[in-house]
């Protein structure tokens, strides 16, 4: 079934290219298709670039991003955990509503299913070139692999790289090797620390080549380093170079990297005709103390419904497109990637409902505009925890992690953290209290009853299993025995 779809795919998108490169389709001709790089980071904090407030090392490329780019201050990740984060921005829904959630472990007997749509697939039929290079954590099995959804060429991990035998907190979780995978053969394999400090070069190397290779066409670029997650490690390049140890070294390779990538398209000339993204698939991982990154202010972390776990960075950059030196507070997901990436490409939306919402108009300077207003959080397998409307964000009752009250671990050892802290119900104002330590629920009713009327349309919609609800409109993940 797979190998079929596959090879309906590959001649689909072969023949497609072709037409298009002829005549032109769709509501941009493939000659004024923009590029597409998008950088998704693992664990960055929202306080951890120099033009967000980091402190110890500098962002110098970054913060040239932001100064040629916008910044937009609250974009969020669909969800504050990595497998999930990576399901929502390829496919533009929720992950629980594709049956994603958490941080899919090595041989996990499912993956993203097949039938769902993705962002390179609905590109590659405008004629783009695909490609990735890092961290796909979205099943490791060969169905789940990038090249069966959509992608040209894939080098990279397919999971975090601290699942593997020698990280200190997991050594008797069994884990197996790790190996690099190039397209979908396993190569070489990822031994130590010496061998995870070549991922980042070793990615931008990969992307400065795809770049060099596919300037006369349009292409989308993923780049999704495996850093800052722990296990940290920088390249003898980096090493040393920072005030604030190993973590600041990473950040400042991460950023090296961006250069590389920003310097390469402005050297091959297409630098006004790509869109770049930068990103991070959640907040820090805060229990990893000085091998953490920083929430900048914002409460809690990875792992949590609250801001720090799941406000990142956004840096977007299109030279005569994007606004230059601009910040917009509007709300954003990382679901809304899909949708406005493809409609720039001239592409169709995904057949199946999706959840992301279009902001070009936004994006290209229109702050007249509100796209989103609205947002929901689930964690854990289907728990609806929280409900964001405008500067409004009503918490509800539930077991969650935390890491206030512990004290961090040191020198890549985590700290001890509890998953199962009693958070009762809360209202908070996000524009007076982005820290999310006064609740005035009792100071405004009426907007807890307004929040609460649109948890229940999620619930109808999504499910909750806090109230042990099953939604109508939920999709199954990919499994094993479904694509043998």
């Amino acid at each position: 079934m797979l190998l079929s779809r596959f090879i309906r795919i590959s001649i689909t998108g072969s023949m497609l290219a072709a037409c298009f490169l002829l005549v032109g389709a769709g509501e941009v001709s493939l000659a004024n298709k923009p590029n597409v790089v998008l950088f998704f980071i693992d664990d960055l904090g929202y306080g951890d670039l120099s033009c967000t407030g980091a402190m110890g090392y500098t962002t110098p490329n970054l913060d040239k991003m932001a100064a040629e780019g916008s910044r937009f201050t609250n974009f969020l990740a669909a969800q504050a955990v990595c497998s999930a984060s990576r399901a929502s921005l390829l496919t533009g829904c929720y992950p629980n509503r594709i049956g994603i959630s958490g941080a899919l472990g090595p041989l996990s007997p499912v993956g993203l299913n097949p039938s769902e749509e993705t962002l390179p697939e609905l590109l590659k039929e405008q004629g783009y070139a695909t490609g990735i290079f890092g961290k796909w954590h979205l099943g490791d099995k060969p169905a789940f692999l990038p090249l069966q959804h959509g992608f040209d060429e894939y080098y990279g991990v397919p999971y975090s790289h601290d699942m593997w035998p020698l990280h200190p907190d997991q050594a008797r979780a069994n884990y197996p090797p790790l190996f690099l995978i190039d397209g979908n053969k396993p190569t070489k394999e990822v031994k130590t620390l010496d061998d995870a400090s070549q991922l980042t070069p070793g990615f931008t190397d990969r992307a400065i080549s795809f770049i060099r290779r596919h300037k006369n066409r349009p292409f989308f670029l993923y780049i999704p380093h495996p850093l800052p997650h722990v296990p940290l490690a920088a390249s003898s390049r980096f090493r040393g170079k920072s005030r604030l140890g190993l973590f600041g070294d990473v950040l400042m390779e991460l950023d090296w990297s961006v250069g590389q990538v920003m310097q390469e398209l402005k050297q091959q000339g297409i630098d006004r005709n790509t869109l770049v993204i930068f990103i991070s698939d959640n907040g820090p991982w805060l229990n990893y103390g000085d091998h953490a990154g920083s929430a900048g202010g914002l409460r809690e972390g990875k792992g949590t419904t609250f801001e720090g776990g799941h406000r990142v960075p956004c840096l977007v950059r299109w030279p005569g497109v994007v606004p230059a030196g601009r910040v917009s507070n509007k709300l954003l997901t990382t679901m809304d990637i899909l949708p406005t990436v493809a409609r720039l490409g001239g592409a169709r939306l995904p057949s199946q409902r999706i959840d992301g919402v279009d902001w070009r108009a936004l994006l290209k300077g229109d702050e007249s505009v509100t796209p989103r207003d609205h947002f929901y959080y689930y964690y854990r397998k289907n728990s609806l925890e929280a409900v964001r409307k405008g500067d409004w964000k009503l918490i509800f009752a539930h077991p969650g992690r935390t890491y206030e009250g512990f004290m961090p671990g040191q020198g890549g050892k985590p700290g001890p953290n509890t998953e199962n802290r009693a958070f009762p119900l809360a209202l908070y104002d996000l524009r007076r209290d982005p820290g999310e330590r006064y609740d005035v629920r009792e100071q405004h009713p009426e907007i807890v009853a307004e929040l609460e009327k649109l948890a229940e349309e999620a619930r109808d919609d999504l499910g909750d299993d806090l109230q042990k609800r099953t939604g109508r409109n939920n999709r199954v993940a990919g499994s094993v025995a479904q694509v043998r």
